[in-house]
């Protein structure tokens, strides 16, 4: 498996798939074209149905030149390799193509001109749950010790930044009010919610400020701001909501919650190398069942779970999300995006609790999990996948 760096990018959202790859994407191919008079942007399958509510226009346009590129949408065709296809041509003064390239949004921010993930620099020995937990029994270790061992000494660093990006990210869209961009007329939450919560007390206030947190990140993605892909964009708002309700209720050092941040990343690298976390391939199984996955395992580490506890935390994760259609509301990540957050973030804290009530045996592992979504996002059909025709999208037309 890669490094799980490949798990937290620090960018814009709304979209991993559908705005972050894009614009790099767009760098790429502006780095080897930049005296090119003008540009032409093919957007094919899944980035064409639901791009512009996506902003993967402005994406493009904000790296190319909204002057010198013209966007084309071909949400009718879908290109065999995979359903997030971008085709980039490059021209000159005359008219003559400079350069054509043709490349895809595998999710996670991620792009591969041939449609599939393709080996990085592999830094674990491991690629499956049961190996890494049979490591950490065999050696007295837990998660995140085991990716120390792994990756480089500025891992630490990395992930201290991806916590400060986090915690801001909680605490800017628990501020800001007033209606989310978009056509959808979305008023925004996180603040009412972070207010009326605190009028609670014990566990109805802990619910309620886990709502308040997942929503004020969910809702900053959907406006474009700076967030963590954890493991993407569209579920950016679980892991920074439990390990924020976890570090203000709990007091536990920014120390342990880099530990967990390591953990969370290795469920979700696992996750990305054996399956998907892309919604135009699997479904929001693949993003929010992942970050669900994600929160779950590692905030079971933060109370002091073994690690069979926190594999089971992690199952659970994804267990009650199987099948989860990818299907917003006019290609927007608002509806039901933003609210699926929220209640994945408390998913993640029930499964925590649950999994530290056992001795961490339980029949279906991890890995058996993982498998299964696999299998379902290839069984579920494509007007499921971030195309924006079918479920709550279609039903909601007009």
């Amino acid at each position: 498996m890669e490094s799980i760096k490949e798990i937290f990018k620090i960018g814009k959202g709304p979209s991993s798939s559908h705005t972050m790859a894009p614009r790099v994407a767009a760098l790429e191919f502006l780095k080897r074209n930049y005296a090119a008079a003008r540009f032409e942007v093919t957007l094919y399958g899944s980035l064409a149905s639901t791009g512009k509510g996506h902003f993967t226009d402005i994406a493009i346009l904000e790296v190319l030149g909204e002057d010198r590129c013209k966007i084309i949408w071909r949400n009718d065709i879908f290109l065999p390799q995979h359903p997030n296809g971008l085709c980039f041509e490059a021209y000159d003064g005359d008219g003559n193509l400079m350069e054509g390239w043709t490349t895809f949004s595998i999710g996670g921010g991620d792009i591969s001109d041939t449609g599939k993930r393709e080996a990085k620099k592999q830094v674990y020995p491991h690629s499956k749950m049961s190996d890494i937990l049979q490591w950490c029994i065999d050696n007295g270790t837990t998660f995140w010790e085991y990716v120390q061992m792994y990756e480089e000494s500025d891992l630490n660093d990395y992930l201290a930044e991806v916590w400060r990006v986090m915690r801001e990210s909680v605490e800017r869209g628990i501020d800001n009010e007033g209606v989310i961009p978009g056509g959808l007329h979305l008023a925004r939450k996180a603040s009412s919610f972070f207010i009326k919560g605190n009028g609670h007390q014990g566990s109805m206030r802990r619910r309620a400020m886990t709502f308040a947190y997942a929503l004020a990140v969910a809702e900053e993605n959907a406006c474009g701001s700076t967030i963590v892909t954890a493991p993407t964009c569209g579920s950016c708002g679980v892991v920074p909501a439990v390990f924020y309700l976890n570090q203000e209720g709990y007091h536990f050092s920014d120390k342990k919650i880099i530990r967990a941040l390591a953990t969370a990343g290795l469920i979700g690298n696992i996750i990305k190398t054996n399956a998907s976390i892309a919604g135009a391939e699997v479904g929001c199984q693949g993003e929010i069942g992942s970050a669900c996955c994600m929160a779950a395992g590692a905030s079971t580490q933060l109370f002091g779970g073994t690690p069979m506890q926190i594999e089971y935390a992690a199952s659970m994760g994804m267990e009650h999300f199987l099948g989860l259609t990818c299907d917003p509301v006019c290609g927007l990540v608002q509806i039901p995006c933003i609210e699926r957050n929220a209640f994945a973030a408390t998913r993640a804290v029930d499964a925590n609790v649950y999994a530290l009530m056992t001795d961490g045996n339980h029949r279906v592992g991890f890995d058996s999990v993982i498998e299964v979504m696999k299998r379902t996002g290839r069984d579920i059909p494509s007007l499921y996948k971030e195309t924006a025709e079918g479920g709550l999208a279609a039903h909601m037309k007009g």
